[in-house]
């Protein structure tokens, strides 16, 4: 039996399928990925690796086919399981099993994580990018490097590459959004973040915590009258049968850690920990390019299903943050250190 052993069969999703656009996540997309079968024994090492995300998402796409190809390059020795769509639980919920060492691996957003380690999430600073060359100057460089050290002081270890989520717009099911004043006691749901909390209430909404697992009945029962995420995301997990209204505020990048047990990590051989590293930060660079590709074509698809969209003025969003004290305070909270690494490639804040 394997070090990590669960039986499982994890999922695998084709790049050519996922940009068909089919959406659906209820096919039997089931396949074993470099089983003991297909190698002849057992592996020497079995991770069990959740998120919560929809199959058909880029993430899990990638995910799954560096899996398979984990499992080839090792010759059986190390095989990686998916479970996908929150099979493990929510975010908060897979973050302590991670932690207790009762899973092996995870991708996580750094809002969520923040809960943990606060400066894990300094990146989702509010309009602190403009474009995706500020966004992979920052998290390729110092930045980045400064906050995966930091998290192997928590017992994490976070692969070089970080996964595209996006930048995030705000949906709506009873208003559109086109200003400031268009958020006034808005009901909206946010992740499970302390950043995204304090940034609705200084643009003076009311913003409620919700794991993203529960966001799809939030919405359809009014707990809540809005969210905020990538298009991709609103798309693959059919928000726009809740949400009338989307408006492309671009006001966070988002992005996933891929996080490993740093016991785990340590007890790997070398040979496989740079398998496993090389063969999913490679998966990571393709995501993010798919992720442009698929953002470049999702307003009209998401139009043809039905939402509306707005355009409005970041500069007047940022203006109302600063106006709020929003960036001062935060910066306080992060350092001088951090916040210096993240001004160098990114947006100038307050």
């Amino acid at each position: 039996m394997s070090k990590f052993d669960q039986p499982h069969i994890p999922f695998l999703v084709t790049r050519r399928w996922l940009l068909a656009g089919t959406g659906s996540i209820a096919a039997p997309l089931l396949l074993a990925i470099g089983s003991q079968k297909a190698h002849g024994a057992d592996p020497e090492f079995r991770l069990k690796l959740g998120d919560d995300l929809p199959l058909d998402h880029p993430l899990n796409v990638h995910l799954s086919e560096a899996a398979k190809q984990v499992a080839e390059r090792s010759g059986g020795r190390l095989v990686i399981e998916l479970f996908a769509n929150n099979q493990l639980g929510g975010d908060t919920d897979m973050m302590s099993q991670l932690r207790s060492g009762a899973l092996e691996m995870m991708s996580l957003s750094g809002n969520i994580l923040s809960t943990l380690l606060p400066l894990a999430g300094i990146y989702n600073l509010p309009f602190a990018f403009s474009n995706y060359d500020q966004v992979w100057a920052t998290m390729d460089g110092p930045l980045g490097k400064f906050l995966r050290a930091k998290l192997e002081g928590i017992g994490l270890h976070a692969l070089d590459k970080q996964w595209d989520n996006g930048f995030r717009q705000i949906t709506s099911g009873t208003r559109k959004i086109e200003t400031p004043s268009d958020l006034q006691n808005f009901k909206i749901r946010v992740p499970v973040s302390p950043l995204w909390l304090s940034m609705f209430k200084a643009l003076g909404a009311a913003p409620t915590a919700i794991n993203f697992s529960e966001v799809y009945s939030a919405l359809q029962t009014h707990v809540v009258d809005g969210q905020e995420n990538p298009l991709p995301l609103i798309e693959t997990a059919k928000l726009y049968e809740v949400q009338k209204y989307a408006a492309l505020t671009s006001h966070i990048w988002d992005s996933f850690y891929l996080l490993i047990s740093k016991r785990v990590w340590q007890r790997l051989p070398p040979d496989l920990q740079a398998i496993l590293a090389d063969t999913i930060n490679q998966a990571a660079l393709a995501q993010r390019r798919d992720m442009q590709e698929l953002n470049s074509n999702l307003q009209i698809k998401l139009t043809q299903q039905g939402m509306e969209f707005t355009h409005p003025d970041r500069a007047a969003f940022r203006q109302a943050l600063i106006k709020a004290g929003f960036y001062a305070g935060w910066k306080q909270k992060y350092g001088e250190d951090a916040w210096n690494l993240l001004q160098q490639t990114s947006d100038k804040l307050g």
